[in-house]
Formats: structure tokens, sequence, C-alpha cells
């Protein structure tokens, strides 16, 4: 979520150049894409809409497909055979890591999710249902998993953020991808604004000294605590509160590393553009009712960005379909 707008002639340009030697393909069904092996995927991403993701919804499908796929690939060790990587095992071998205390609250997940995905992961579809989301990258050709994942890859809430940055840097993050790849429980919303892909969680985990969220049905990870305070990790997270674009381009960038950890991208397909274009987010961010500046624990020197306050004190809704 975070990008250079330097050279704007030159880029659009080359854009322009791309585009011309670009090859389009109109598959059978009347889509449009660059690579005829593409063409298989549209009928699946309609199923996926249809079946799973209420008819084109951001709701509790989309945010756990997420999650989903944070669980599965993160696994991944650079340094160690221990893991696994990105490749759905934690659907095809959902009896073996479901019993993994990490993965806890998840099987309700698999046991939607696992008849639909068992043909192939599609994930990006869910999160662009989303308004502001990112276009996620999809690459199409994962082999199929051979073996669950191993125990202990997956950080937990509770970690401390010496163990989240060494986890995510085994896997191959650094400290700005740690803070935009959240992940969501079920039915239960981090901020305020839960049918938009927006920046607020950012700025409601900074309101008030309570680990637990003050807002009435929100949940508030310990995790996510902890990171946003943190020095390495403060001044990252502060910079996101009301920068959409930032937001969108680190996550979109982090979430195309996530979903292709320990798979070799020379043999597959990218078949991003069978993913539809999410609505943009309308509008910027506020302060919840009943909250101002005053409420906000600052952990970054860095001047905080100007925010309006909201109407009545709110009391945060399930996610839909929950």
């Amino acid at each position: 979520m975070a990008f250079v707008r330097s050279v704007i002639i030159s880029l659009a340009l080359a854009a322009v150049s791309y585009a011309a030697l670009t090859k389009r393909v109109t598959c059978p069904g009347g889509h449009v894409t660059a690579n005829r092996a593409c063409c298989a995927m549209f009928p699946v991403v309609q199923n996926l809409q249809e079946n799973l993701f209420d008819g084109s919804e951001c709701r509790e499908e989309a945010h756990s497909a997420l999650r989903l796929a944070f669980h599965d690939a993160i696994g991944f060790s650079l340094n160690s055979n221990q893991g696994g990587v990105a490749d759905g095992s934690i659907l095809l071998f959902n009896t073996t890591e479901l019993q993994f205390h990490a993965n806890a609250g998840i099987d309700d997940i698999t046991a939607r999710q696992f008849p639909v995905f068992q043909t192939i992961g599609l994930r990006p579809v869910g999160t662009a249902n989303c308004p502001g989301a990112p276009r996620l990258q999809f690459m199409f050709g994962r082999p199929p998993p051979i073996a669950p994942s191993s125990d202990h890859t997956v950080p937990e809430p509770s970690d401390d953020v010496d163990t989240i940055l060494a986890r995510f840097a085994d896997a191959g993050f650094d400290a700005s991808e740690v803070d935009v790849i959240d992940v969501t429980i079920p039915g239960t919303p981090f901020d305020s604004t839960v049918g938009a892909f927006d920046t607020q969680v950012f700025l409601e985990v900074l309101l008030t000294s309570e680990v637990l969220s003050p807002i009435a049905g929100e949940m508030r990870l310990q995790s996510d605590f902890v990171v946003s305070h943190d020095s390495r990790t403060a001044c990252l997270w502060q910079a996101m509160i009301n920068n959409q674009q930032l937001m969108v381009t680190s996550f979109a960038a982090a979430m195309a590393k996530l979903q292709v950890l320990g798979q070799d991208v020379n043999k597959m397909v990218d078949c991003s553009d069978v993913i539809q274009q999410p609505a943009l987010f309308a509008g910027l961010i506020k302060f919840p009712a009943s909250f101002s500046m005053a409420n906000v624990e600052q952990a970054c020197a860095s001047t905080f960005p100007q925010l309006q306050n909201a109407g009545p004190a709110p009391t945060v809704a399930p996610v839909l379909g929950s």
C-alpha cells in the first residue's frame, strides 16, 4: 500500500507502449483477457460470487477468504524446512492444520469454503467486492498441496512485537509490510466501517490507552495494539491513517508476495484481469463520534493527520453474513 509517483510522463508513455504490444484474447463467454489460459477462470469467478460471496458483497465470506489466505501462506520459512507454501493446504489438510492453536476459530471458514475452493483458490475475488480495496494479483497454476503446513508458524494475537517481526521476516516480509497484512475474526469487525476497505482501523487502534477497543461491538487484536505502538512500526502505522492510496498500494504489494510464497511464479500465469475492478472508497475517514484527537495515544512523533469528528456514539454491528 505505499508508492512513488515520479516520472509521470515516462510512466504514461511506457504504459501506452505496453498496451499497444499486449495481445488481448476474447473468451467464449465474451470476456477479454491477456492470456487464453485465463478464460477458464471467468466461470469460476461467477460461481464464487453467486455461491460464496453473497452475490458480490463485501460480507463475512469476503473477510474470511482473506483471513484464510494469510493462515495458509504465512507458514513459509526462508531459513528452515518447517512450514509450508501458499498452496491451499489449510483447506485440503484442514483436519491437521485446524488442530494448530493459531488456527483456532477458522474451522467454520474451512467448512464453508472448502467445497468451493477445492478446485481453485481465487480469494482475490472476495476482496475486490469491498469498496476501496485494490485489485489483487492472481497467479494461476499453483500446484496442489502435497502436505500440511507445520505448527507454530502462524503469528498469534498474543505474540509480542519481536516475535511477530521475526516470524514475518522468516517468511520474507519487512516491518512495513507487517502493518498492512491484517486478518479478520469471523463476525467481529476491527473498525466501525465494516463494509469498506479503508484506513479506519489504523485510527481506531490508537484510540485510548487500553488494549481492548473502546467502541462497543468492535474487536481489537493485542498484536495490532502493540505493533501500532512499537518504535519500529508506529510511524508506518500512523502514516496509513487517511492515506488510502498508501494503504491500498502497500496491501496489494504485500498480498502479491503472500499468495505465491514458496511457489515458482515462472511456471504460473498472471490472470489478474479476471478479478473485477473494486469500487472506489468515497470520502475521508473520521473520528468515531464522542472521540477526538484527545483520545489518541500517539506513538509516532510525526504530525498526526487532520480528521473530522463524526455523529452519535457508534455501536459496531457484526459483519454481515456472520
